[in-house]
């Protein structure tokens, strides 16, 4: 490689839920690597107060309204960021909802359903479409592209009461390691990305002498909850050429949550 393997310079990444949260830690990121930005988010608003603060960072910044859960708004989205950007050289499939039901045993189907429509069925839309355009790039001479799905120690631990969440983000891990196989020939990668408990929106550092903040200062060895930026660095490896030979795989950023065995508590446990 004649450049530095994390320049994206020259590469564009649609990231979902990337207005706020670990989505706006990863847009950061790759806006500081020099790359460009496509912002996907429901709320128009915030999308611009984030794409503005990306543009501050010297970045070339498109921000969508999409409501990853439609997919016919998907594959226009996709369509409009190609035409806007030129290409699509990666995706992080970052947007989804949390929430609990009062029991496995109280959870209904349409409670079950919603939470999959926007979790499991978005981030299946948004990589078809991204691997879509990566693929035709590909037949056409320009292979590579990198595509992320943004799950939560939840694919690989247990939940109360959370059983489709759980169910959304084990089964990004699933698809991520097909897709890994079936599109290695075009030179695209997948991977899963698997945060611990990170301060967003649904997840709260409640301090200490509270039952989170206490069980995240004694069970985590980095002693605090994970912040956005510390999402900077993993988006930019796996957005560009610094990760070239890695796909397929499931990589923790829990800041050693899940090395500390001696601490687990994972049955009675929710997280992000």
């Amino acid at each position: 490689m004649s450049r530095l393997p994390w320049d994206m310079t020259g590469k564009v990444v649609v990231i979902t839920g990337g207005n706020s949260g670990i989505g706006l830690g990863f847009a950061r990121g790759i806006a500081k690597a020099g790359g460009a930005v496509v912002i996907w988010g429901r709320r128009a608003e915030r999308n611009e107060q984030a794409a503005a603060e990306l543009r501050g960072l010297g970045a070339k910044v498109l921000a969508q309204t999409v409501d990853v859960s439609d997919e016919p708004a998907v594959i226009a989205a996709m369509a409009e960021a190609v035409a806007s950007m030129g290409r699509v050289d990666g995706v992080i499939a970052n947007a989804g909802i949390m929430n609990a039901a009062n029991s496995f045993t109280d959870m209904s189907g349409d409670f079950y359903r919603r939470l999959i429509e926007i979790n499991q069925f978005g981030a299946f839309y948004t990589a078809r479409e991204g691997a879509r355009h990566m693929r035709a790039r590909a037949e056409s001479g320009d292979p590579g592209g990198s595509i992320v799905f943004c799950a939560s120690l939840s694919a690989v631990t247990g939940s109360v009461a959370m059983q489709h969440y759980n169910a959304s983000k084990g089964a990004m891990a699933s698809m991520a390691r097909g897709i890994a196989v079936e599109m290695g020939k075009y030179g695209i990668r997948c991977n899963t990305v698997c945060p611990g408990y990170t301060i967003s929106d649904t997840v709260k550092d409640t301090g200490p002498g509270t039952p989170l903040g206490d069980q995240v200062r004694e069970r985590n060895p980095l002693g605090r909850f994970g912040t956005a930026e510390d999402f900077e660095g993993i988006g930019v490896y796996f957005m560009s050429d610094a990760s070239r030979f890695h796909t397929g795989d499931l990589v923790l950023v829990d800041g050693g949550w899940m090395a500390n065995a001696g601490k687990s508590n994972l049955a009675s446990g929710r997280r992000g």
